[in-house]
């Protein structure tokens, strides 16, 4: 493997030239096909010859090769003409495709979305409802008690859908990613969806960004969306994978190679010949993960795996028409990327990462030693398998093969094992096909066909909270509590495979390449390399029918959201900015280390109150670690002197009219989409978070909510402030692109300290701050 650095400092600028239209025929007939979006949106068309004219205008520009992720993105650009493009620093208005949210973000977007008081979506828009539904006795089980314990929700969800032209996938039908990629996700193509893992779509060759639910609003009300140009990062795949190694393994590798921040602001482009070695659902979990390593989004070129997936999933009109369009669809000869990291699959272990974070990365053969070294806790008490990442079919039928084995030779699983289907289809078709018997004959339970434990989403009950313990999953993120809110539990990363090979040991130093089991006639045997085929031979049972198709008349239907209600309210706009320097405000609290969006908006329990913006709010930073007494959820109120809640402090000065601040560390808000955590921020009294780094999405949302992220421009400044500073932030009058800010500290011994602050803005971003919020912006501007 090697890794190869472009300078960043010669990349080329383009003059504006005046607005115009492309005006290119295609010698191919791109132009005159008519190919649907979907299957479930026949009056929806693919738009492949606005690609093709954009690109001729951006090529004659540019006046070099492109490299895919430059072809989709600048392919949909809204004025190809006038569209400054300088990788790093310009603001592309891009012209999307199509939205996807799941349920816990989706309740803020149509929120959002009513208030712009329109008839109904500009672009297609699709609801998806995986995120409410709390693991605990299995599918059956788990999937009535949420439909009741969430009826208000789904109920708001599916009118609000009904009313907008919005496709609904009700409760038990998948998860969003598993669902995109079966029924919309087409090469080429431009998506944005209200989850980070919305990159999943990229394993068939789309540019899918996960982004806060202001940014779906946005393309939802047909406004151009927003997005800093990325920098575009190759990884060049040779060789072929084999034995117990699989696609999860390369994003495993990568992420230990990149760590949590080594993405951010690029797309993760794979080519080479390595690529044709991995199925397209396999790529999709490459691109899955690539949200772990803060990658705006991962790619893959087109290829003949694409074209087989998308045959097998009924859409073989999208496979020809990519197959005539394929120049465009991978990388032209000699395109530049600003980073090429290499990985020869023939030489790649499996991997197993974690714990607390997703790019500790140990190969399998070295995992017992980190395991004893570090003194993780030995005892496997979980394996659980599914989620986005790894649910497809190919997946779940090699994790069949393991388990059959081992109940060929009489075992039953010594840890608990669960299985989580990414949909209604994969679970319809994993249970026709016999997958589904053999891992619940080995001990598995299945559980819905939703997000479950990988979010939070699991009332587990075998261990305290505070208890050290291992648990192994094929999910994609393993932060601190993330699964089971017990921040004792050690989380590991892997694929299906290790997984359900583990789960037979019950021990964490199993390696299953090389380490024997003792079957149930007493003599050791050890485990065959899995196998299973990529596609169901016999095509896809679609299961049961949980789509709900827009109606054609939604005059009549009615959006009612209960004055009474403990999880849905109706948003009243933030206030304006007032005119003036911030000055003299406290700090809430000062974070110390980590400190994800799960950490700034848990999830698990919290997801019910996701539609009610001052009761979730009671959740705002209790995650966080506070610098000052290196304790959770607590914080001095500096006027009274007293500690709290970090929720109650801050209610207590915005009661009293006070701003406050927050400082952070590295990598700030990194995880998830929510936008959550910049909303309560901002519900809550908030006017500025200022940290070291911040991670893409957070950044973007705290913009849209009319907040300042600011950072340090010397990042050992952070070392400066001290939690009982009063801090004033100084420049606003004049705030403009690229002039800094400066950030006054008023010590306790009447000492000040000027510190420079530097800021990402743009001239429409800093009119969203002087609104009060993007969407205030939105109403001045009378877009609605």
């Amino acid at each position: 493997m090697y890794c190869r650095q472009l300078s960043r400092a010669t990349k080329l600028v383009v003059p504006p030239l005046n607005r115009g239209y492309a005006e290119v025929v295609s010698a191919n007939g791109i132009g005159s096909k008519k190919v649907a979006l979907s299957n479930l949106e026949k009056n929806k068309y693919i738009n492949y010859k606005r690609i093709e004219d954009n690109l001729a205008i951006v090529k004659k520009r540019l006046k070099r090769p492109l490299t895919l992720s430059e072809k989709v993105l600048y392919g949909h650009l809204d004025d190809p003409v006038n569209q400054e493009i300088i990788r790093g620093k310009s603001y592309l208005n891009l012209r999307p495709d199509r939205v996807a949210c799941q349920d816990a973000t989706a309740q803020m977007v149509l929120l959002q979305f009513m208030s712009a008081r329109l008839p109904e979506v500009a672009v297609p828009t699709t609801f998806h409802c995986d995120h409410l539904i709390e693991a605990q006795l299995g599918s059956k089980e788990d999937l009535a008690r949420a439909k009741d314990a969430n009826s208000e929700v789904y109920n708001f969800l599916s009118t609000g859908s009904a009313k907008y032209n919005i496709g609904f996938w009700h409760p038990g039908s998948g998860i969003i990613h598993q669902i995109v990629l079966e029924n919309y996700a087409f090469p080429g193509g431009l998506m944005i969806g209200t989850d980070s893992h919305t990159p999943n779509a990229g394993g068939l060759g789309m540019v899918a960004i996960g982004v806060g639910g202001a940014d779906a609003v946005d393309v939802m009300a047909d406004i151009p969306w927003e997005l800093k140009c990325p920098y575009v990062l190759g990884v060049k795949l040779t060789g072929k994978l084999s034995g117990w190694t699989t696609p999860k393994d390369v994003i495993l590798k990568l992420a230990g190679i990149l760590t949590v921040k080594g993405g951010t602001g690029s797309i993760v482009e794979y080519f080479g010949p390595g690529v044709k070695s991995l199925s397209c659902t396999g790529m999709a979990t490459v691109c899955n993960m690539g949200a772990e390593i803060g990658a705006t989004t991962s790619l893959f070129p087109f290829n003949s795996r694409m074209s087989d997936y998308l045959h097998a999933t009924n859409r073989a009109a999208i496979a020809e028409y990519a197959e005539s369009f394929q120049h465009n669809l991978r990388a032209d000869e000699g395109s530049q990327y600003d980073q090429v990291i290499e990985i020869n699959l023939s030489e790649l272990e499996p991997h197993i990462n974690g714990p607390f974070t997703p790019d500790l990365a140990t190969p399998l053969s070295k995992f017992k030693d980190a395991v004893e070294a570090n003194q993780w806790p030995t005892e496997l008490k979980v394996g659980l398998i599914g989620s986005c990442t790894n649910s497809s079919y190919e997946d779940m039928s090699r994790a069949a093969s393991i388990a059959q084995e081992a109940l060929d030779h009489g075992l039953k699983t010594k840890s608990t094992f669960t299985i989580t289907p990414g949909s209604e289809q994969i679970r319809a078709t994993i249970a026709r096909d016999g997958q589904e018997e053999i891992l619940k004959s080995v001990g598995g339970l299945v559980l819905a066909n939703a997000c479950g434990p990988c979010i939070g989403q699991w009332d587990r009950q075998d261990v305290k909270k505070g208890e050290k313990n291992s648990i192994i999953t094929s999910y994609n993120r393993n932060f601190t509590g993330r699964n089971d809110a017990n921040p004792a539990t050690h989380a590991f990363v892997t694929s299906p495979d290790i997984v359900t090979a583990m789960v037979f040991a019950g021990d964490l130093r199993f390696n299953p390449a090389q380490d024997t089991l003792i079957g149930a006639d007493g003599k050791p045997f050890r485990f065959s390399e899995p196998n299973g085929a990529e596609l169901p031979p016999r095509g896809y049972d679609p299961g049961e029918n949980t789509y709900q198709v827009p109606p054609t008349d939604r005059n009549i239907i009615q959006v009612q959201i209960s004055p009474d209600s403990s999880r849905l309210q109706l948003l009243e706009p933030f206030s304006k900015w007032n005119g003036k320097d911030l000055e003299q405000l406290p700090i809430l609290i000062k974070v110390k280390g980590k400190c994800t969006t799960d950490h700034i908006s848990m999830a698990g329990p919290w997801l019910k109150f996701r539609g009610h913006l001052d009761n979730i709010s009671n959740n705002m930073l209790i995650g966080a670690v506070n610098a000052e007494n290196n304790a959770v959820n607590s914080v001095k109120n500096i006027f009274t002197g007293e500690y709290d809640s970090v929720p109650a402090v801050a209610r207590k000065y915005k009661a009293n009219g006070i701003g406050w601040v927050v400082i952070g560390d590295e990598n700030y808000g990194e995880g998830s989409s929510r936008e959550h955590a910049a909303l309560e921020v901002r519900h809550l009294g908030g006017t500025a978070v200022i940290v070291k780094s911040f991670a893409r999405i957070h950044e973007t949302n705290l913009k849209k909510q009319g907040l300042l992220p600011l950072t340090f421009a010397n990042p050992s400044d952070y070392d400066k402030v001290e939690p009982s500073d009063r801090v004033s932030i100084i420049g606003l009058t004049s705030f403009t692109p690229g002039k800094p800010l400066t950030l006054k500290l008023h010590k306790k011994t009447g000492e000040t300290v000027d510190l420079q602050l530097n800021h990402t803005f743009n001239e429409n971003q800093i009119e969203w701050f002087k609104a009060g919020s993007a969407l205030n912006r939105m109403a001045e501007n009378k877009i609605y």
